[in-house]
């Protein structure tokens, strides 16, 4: 098969730290590329001097056989290249028709041709099944319906070559199903496909080659029938894993740490009661839409209740975050770069951002800067955060995982007694989701609890001590090891199990 993408050498140094190292890959035409790695590994970077986002340090690319050297995300839209990230760039208000169009819109005697705007887009929708107008608002489509928007825009622009990156992260299964089908027709096209993700299920259900970079550096490749998932990890972290999950060492307690009784709140939850014991892991399943993050807000005082009550440590647990904060609460939210982070300032101070008063002295209550110094870095050794100068190093330099490392080391600074982590694992690799898996373990053996919410079945049945099923807004069921898969997806979904 003729390659359409060839890498020769591609390099890339950041103020002389290498993030790509002498990569040589071939990409050949109407075929699916799987690209994984662990965080920090070097997949943004590479995908970004493809896509004329920034320029190579070393090493040369071709297209077609032809020099290939895009100065600009332009050149290479020109070229034929598409990348569908996993923050969709798309404009909300705006109409499908209008994004679509966005880059240049049709003209007829000096004005925007709408019609045929709104004939051209149509006939894309239809080809991914797509059922609204063209004149519809993307801001009312679902996560699953605005990446279809943007595939639409790629076939628009006729593009050859499709980088999706982390597509599935906010999708539902039916979504994620649908997205695949279209994948396979855009194969079926003659179109080459690259597909980054940690779900390295899907990477070997979808892919006809397998690429894997470590630290920079293209470490192994081959053909997807040659790479199980057990070589697929170690080749991402470069050592043997023993399980997806480590081994538990915290045992529940009999001692309840938190109670909720009647929790309601109109059109999104409906009298929900559940405790959490010291010790324990009590997972949170649900599928989109069944009001586990609205939970988790309600208890953090972020979203009011109309009734129910809160119990943390047998005292009441009421008022605003702050107060909840200082009784013992814990929130690590699953949209870490809008609301957990800092994203422009230094790892060390994001790491105080909740602790940060009980650094201060004297009278003015100034910062000592030594003690926050000294604590911060045992953080960060303890959480094992990859970051060389966290007092001056920006938060949002850091890869994925460590990002979320720093998110819960916030919290890990006020010692609280119960830890709400909401998709804690969302769009890192597995390498750091075993470390987050450790981490949630380690939490519970100090004597508090965990609630850790996921969509993701598989992690709660490897973490949890008890598992709860959400549904439209209450819970549906409740179970205890050896859990049944089947059971608790037909929970989620409502129907009976025979």
């Amino acid at each position: 098969m003729t390659a359409l993408l060839a890498l020769d050498g591609l390099a890339k140094d950041w103020f002389g730290v290498p993030a790509v190292r002498a990569v040589t890959l071939a990409i050949e035409e109407g075929t699916t590329l799987g690209l994984i790695g662990e965080n920090g590994a070097g997949k943004s970077t590479l995908m970004n001097m493809i896509g004329g986002v920034i320029a190579p340090s070393a090493g040369a690319m071709s297209w077609r056989d032809e020099p290939y050297a895009p100065a600009s995300a332009a050149d290479a839209t020109a070229r034929g290249i598409a990348f569908i990230h996993q923050e969709l760039n798309l404009f909300t208000n705006l109409s499908i028709a209008e994004n679509v169009f966005i880059d240049g819109f049709p003209r007829r005697y000096g004005l925007i041709d709408r019609r045929r705007i709104a004939e051209a887009t149509r006939v894309l929708l239809a080809r991914l099944d797509v059922e609204h107008a063209p004149e519809t608002i993307v801001g009312e489509l679902t996560p699953g319906e605005r990446q279809l928007v943007e595939i639409a825009k790629a076939l628009h622009r006729a593009a050859d070559l499709i980088i999706f990156d982390e597509p599935t992260t906010s999708l539902t299964p039916r979504e994620t199903a649908r997205l695949f089908d279209v994948i396979a027709r855009l194969k079926a096209e003659g179109r080459t496909v690259i597909y980054i993700s940690h779900i390295l299920g899907d990477v070997a259900r979808i892919c006809d080659r397998i690429a894997v970079l470590r630290d920079g550096r293209l470490v192994d490749e081959g053909e997807t029938r040659a790479m199980p998932v057990g070589r697929m990890i170690r080749s991402m972290i470069g050592r043997e894993l023993s399980g997806l999950f480590p081994a538990r060492v915290a045992t529940p307690a009999p001692e309840v740490v938190f109670r909720a009784e009647g929790l309601s709140q109109a059109g999104v939850l409906e009298n929900v009661c559940f405790e959490v014991r010291a010790g324990e892991i009590l997972g949170l399943f649900g599928l989109m839409g069944s009001g586990r993050t609205e939970l988790a807000r309600a208890v953090f005082g972020l979203d009011p209740l109309a009734t129910g009550s809160l119990r943390l440590a047998d005292a009441p647990l009421e008022g605003p975050p702050e107060a909840r904060i200082a009784a013992g609460l814990a929130f690590v939210t699953e949209n870490r770069r809008e609301e957990g982070l800092l994203m422009e300032a230094p790892v060390a101070e994001n790491l105080s951002l909740v602790a940060v008063r009980d650094f201060g002295r004297g009278r003015l209550a100034l910062i000592d800067r030594e003690a926050h110094a000294e604590a911060t870095e045992r953080a960060k050794v303890e959480l094992g955060i990859r970051a060389a100068n966290i007092a001056r190093q920006p938060v949002k330099a850091l890869s994925g995982g460590n990002q979320q490392k720093v998110v819960i080391g916030k919290w890990l600074m006020r010692d609280p007694r119960l830890f709400i982590l909401d998709e804690p694992t969302r769009g890192v690799d597995v390498g750091a989701k075993y470390e987050i898996y450790a981490l949630a373990d380690r939490l519970a053996a100090a004597g508090g609890g965990v609630l850790f919410i996921s969509s993701e079945l598989e992690e709660l049945i490897g973490v949890c001590d008890r598992i709860l099923v959400m549904s439209r807004g209450e819970l549906t069921a409740g179970y205890a090891p050896p859990f049944d898969r089947e059971k608790l997806l037909a929970a989620a979904f409502r129907e009976e199990v025979a």
